[in-house]
C-alpha cells in the first residue's frame, strides 16, 4: 500500500466515528401545557428527574420541545397540531386539556398525560389497567380527595354553613368537580355558592361579589389556570378576610391559607419516568396508568393569623408542612 492510500484510509477511520455520532439523531419530547412557564421551576424540575432516573438528560440525549398555551384553553389544538409532524418521539400532556388536544391531534405518537378525574371515561384509554392505544399516564383525581378538602375547610372554620366554589368553565374536568364538591357539601350540611372565573377580570369580579355576599369560606377548585393565578387569588382572599382551601401547595407558598391534594411535582416526576421507559422501548398500550399517591397538607399559619383563625393543633400536627 502507497503512503497516499494508506494516509486516505487512517484519516477516514479517524472521521467515521464523527460521521457516525453526527447521524445519531436525539429523540425529542413534546410537552404541552395549557398555561405559561411562569412558576413552573419545581414542576419541570420534577419532570426532568423523572427522565433522569431512566437515563435520559435534557440536552444531553434528549431534546425537549415545550409549547405553552398561556392560559388560552382554544390554542391547544394547534399546539398539538403543530408537534405531530415534527416527529417527537413521546407527547407529555400535562393536563386535562393538553391531554385531550394530544389525543385527538395523533392515533400513533405516544403520549403521556397527566389528568384530575377518570381517564376512561375522558376517552384517552380503554382501562387503567390495560391503556390499549397510545395514550397512559398518571390519575391524580378521587372524589375522596375532593370531599377531604373541604372537611379540612370547615376544620379551620368550624362556624362555617355557606361555602362559595371558584371554578373555571373551560376546564373539563369542571363538573366531576362541582358533583364531588356538592356531594361533600350535602353530607357536611354546608350551602354552596358557585362561582365561575376563567379571567384575571373575572377573578376580581367574583372577590367583589364575596365582599357584598360574605360567604364564611371559600373552596377553589383543581384548575391550571386558577393555579396560575395564585398570588392573585392569596392577596384577595386575604384582603377580603376569607378563609379558603385549594388543592395545590403553590398557592399555600403565595400566602394562601391551606392546600390540600397531590403532590403535584412528584407527578410531573412520573410523567417524565414514563416519557423516559417509551423512549426505551415500552408501549404506552401495556403502561397502566398510575394513580398519584403522594398527597400534601399545607398550611400558612401567617395568613391563618392575618384571618384571625385558631389552626387546630390536630391539624398543625397532621400538616406536612406549616409555613410560619
Amino acid at each position: 500500500m502507497n503512503r497516499r492510500a494508506l494516509i486516505t484510509l487512517l484519516g477516514g477511520a479517524a472521521v467515521w466515528p464523527l460521521t457516525a455520532r453526527a447521524q445519531q439523531v436525539m429523540p425529542v419530547i413534546g410537552f404541552l401545557n395549557a398555561t405559561s412557564p411562569d412558576g413552573y421551576a419545581d414542576r419541570l424540575r420534577g419532570f426532568r428527574q423523572g427522565l433522569k432516573e431512566t437515563g435520559y438528560v435534557e440536552g444531553e440525549n434528549v431534546a425537549v420541545e415545550y409549547r405553552w398555551a398561556e392560559d388560552q384553553i382554544d390554542r391547544l389544538p394547534a399546539l398539538a397540531a403543530d408537534l405531530v409532524p415534527r416527529k417527537v418521539a413521546v407527547l407529555a400532556a400535562t393536563s386535562t386539556s393538553p391531554a385531550l388536544a394530544s389525543k385527538a391531534a395523533t392515533a400513533s405518537i405516544p403520549i403521556v398525560f397527566m389528568v384530575a378525574e377518570d381517564p376512561v371515561r375522558l376517552g384517552l384509554v380503554a382501562s387503567l389497567a390495560r391503556p390499549g392505544g397510545n395514550a397512559t399516564g398518571i390519575n391524580f383525581y378521587t372524589g375522596e380527595l375532593t370531599a377531604k378538602r373541604l372537611e379540612l375547610l370547615r376544620e379551620l372554620v368550624p362556624a362555617a354553613t355557606r361555602v362559595a366554589v371558584l371554578i373555571n368553565s373551560a376546564n373539563v374536568s369542571t363538573v366531576t368537580t362541582l358533583r364531588d364538591v356538592e356531594s361533600a357539601a350535602r353530607v357536611m350540611g354546608l350551602q354552596m355558592q358557585v362561582v365561575r372565573a376563567g379571567t384575571r377580570q373575572e377573578i376580581d369580579a367574583a372577590f367583589e361579589a364575596f365582599a357584598r355576599e360574605r360567604p364564611d369560606a371559600l373552596f377553589v377548585g383543581l384548575d391550571p389556570f386558577l393555579n396560575s393565578r395564585r398570588v392573585q387569588l392569596a392577596q384577595l382572599a386575604t384582603h377580603h378576610r376569607i378563609p379558603a382551601a385549594y388543592s395545590a401547595r403553590d398557592i399555600a407558598e403565595a400566602g394562601g391559607l391551606m392546600s390540600y391534594g397531590t403532590n403535584i411535582t412528584d407527578a410531573f416526576r412520573q410523567v417524565g419516568a414514563y416519557a423516559g421507559r417509551i423512549l426505551k422501548g415500552a408501549k404506552p398500550a401495556d403502561l397502566p396508568v398510575m394513580q398519584a399517591s403522594k398527597f400534601e397538607l399545607v398550611i400558612n399559619a401567617h395568613t391563618a393569623r392575618l384571618l384571625g383563625l385558631t389552626v387546630p393543633d390536630k391539624l398543625l400536627a397532621t400538616a406536612d408542612e406549616v409555613i410560619e
